[in-house]
């Protein structure tokens, strides 16, 4: 069944296909600034220790759930069922998964159009295109919608290839790539005047916030949103792993890779501003923020790289590259969520799946992209911050306390045999039972109050 079903043909295809699916425009935009308007190195602290105590406790329940069941979302939750009520549950948490990450993927096509549409503007620059350049970098429907279906193609294309020759395949050049990117692009960040102040303000604490509730509430949201925990991505890449891999292994290393990326990101974003910042642009908001999400992206860093001169043209088409292969290696991810369902459950061809589920996404898109002002918050806020959590909820409850102790450690045995000695073993039952969902409740609560 696996083998008809693909599966990653190495350990390192999956790393990055995993990482490639956490490592989202986020990690790159939203870690630095959070990280600096929180307590710089106190934010780092809290959030490395959360993405242990709660990331990486949430994630393997999807990545053992997936391997188990070598399934979809939909089946394996309902598989796991041991009455027909928690069946019913199982089922409606997986199709609840599936319109979940189909929402994201809808405006996160959006703003991942955007870091096309630059890359592009950095091409027609150094062209000299310049009206082809300015149309490229003004915000409008048209353009929104051209490059939200460019990159929609593009996420089609990897997908209808399949797991090993599509996903895998991709995965593993687009990561190195950047990670090569992202450092080459620091090193040359950190040679300019006024960069070394914004690296204090990344990487000098201030302790009397780390007991700070929104610091904390901020960290916790970053750790888990970060992972793409909730939707099913995790477990859908989970199926596709052999039973041969020691799975608390190698979830450790999606962690601590994804980890990396963001934390590399902040050494790259926050001196970068605070040359911005030297150069006149300004990067606080009405409200003395710093200005972080698609603003940062579409405007403060676009300002620094014209006063760059032509070398700003090559730093410009450096990291809108990146920014596009951190925002397709994530869609991949998404798309196979429901494309797995329709696969496995309802008897459709990939290639059909693909196209009819992508053209759906992008239908949601489009509707978003007309509505702007009145759509895409709400979106963003109903998808990320009220049902991934909840859904993450689900899938701790489902692991910790549906799923029969004795199949989780023969499950977790395969590919680890001396798992009931190890250290795992000896925390994650417990921790995943009783700790992981109050901690992911408490969360959820405070952010609907």
């Amino acid at each position: 069944m696996s083998t008809a079903r693909g599966e990653f043909s190495s350990r390192f295809g999956f790393l990055m296909a995993a990482t490639g699916s956490a490592v989202g425009l986020g990690n790159i935009w939203g870690f630095p600034t959070n990280a600096a308007s929180n307590g710089g190195a106190a934010f780092l602290f809290t959030y490395v220790i959360l993405a242990f105590v709660m990331a990486y406790p949430a994630f393997m329940a999807e990545l053992i759930i997936g391997r188990y069941s070598k399934s979809n979302a939909v089946t394996a939750l309902r598989g796991l069922a041991t009455s027909p009520g928690a069946a019913r549950v199982g089922a409606g948490v997986g199709f609840a998964g599936m319109i979940t990450v189909t929402l994201i993927l809808s405006f996160y096509a959006i703003i991942s159009g955007w870091m096309l549409a630059y890359m592009f503007a950095a091409m027609t620059d150094i062209a000299r295109l310049e009206s082809a350049s300015t149309w490229l970098t003004q915000s409008g429907t048209t353009r929104d919608a051209v490059f939200a279906g460019i990159f929609y193609l593009l996420t089609i294309y990897i997908v209808v290839a399949g797991v090993k020759n599509g996903i895998e395949k991709w995965s593993s050049r687009l990561m190195p790539s950047l990670y090569l990117i992202l450092i080459i692009l620091i090193v040359y960040v950190l040679t300019l005047d006024g960069a070394m102040e914004g690296l204090r303000m990344y990487l000098v604490p201030d302790f009397s916030r780390v007991a700070d509730p929104q610091l904390i509430l901020s960290a916790m949201g970053q750790a888990f949103f970060s992972l793409s925990l909730g939707v099913g991505t995790m477990l859908i890449y989970g199926s596709y792993v052999s039973k041969k891999e020691n799975l608390p292994a190698i979830g450790g290393m999606v962690t601590v890779l994804d980890m990396s990326v963001a934390l590399l990101a902040g050494l790259l974003i926050l001196p970068a501003m605070s040359v911005a910042q030297l150069n006149g642009i300004q990067i606080y908001d009405e409200q003395g923020a710093l200005i972080a999400g698609p603003a940062l992206i579409t405007s403060v860093l676009p300002a620094l790289f014209d006063q760059m001169g032509d070398g700003g043209i090559l730093v410009a088409l450096a990291f809108f590259a990146l920014m596009s292969i951190a925002a397709l290696t994530s869609s991949i991810s998404m798309l196979e969520v429901p494309v797995a369902y329709f696969v496995e459950d309802r008897g459709v061809s990939r290639r059909k799946a693909v196209i009819v589920l992508g053209a759906v996404a992008a239908s949601v898109s489009m509707v978003i992209i007309w509505n702007f002002g009145l759509m895409f918050d709400w979106v963003v806020r109903l998808t990320t911050e009220f049902s991934q959590p909840l859904l993450g909820f689900f899938f701790a409850i489902f692991a910790g306390w549906v799923w029969n102790r004795n199949a989780l450690l023969t499950e977790i045995k395969q590919g680890y045999p001396e798992a009931e000695s190890g250290l795992f073993w000896r925390i994650w039952p417990w921790y995943i039972k009783f700790v992981c969902p109050l901690i992911i409740l408490a969360v959820y609560i405070q952010l609907i109050i």
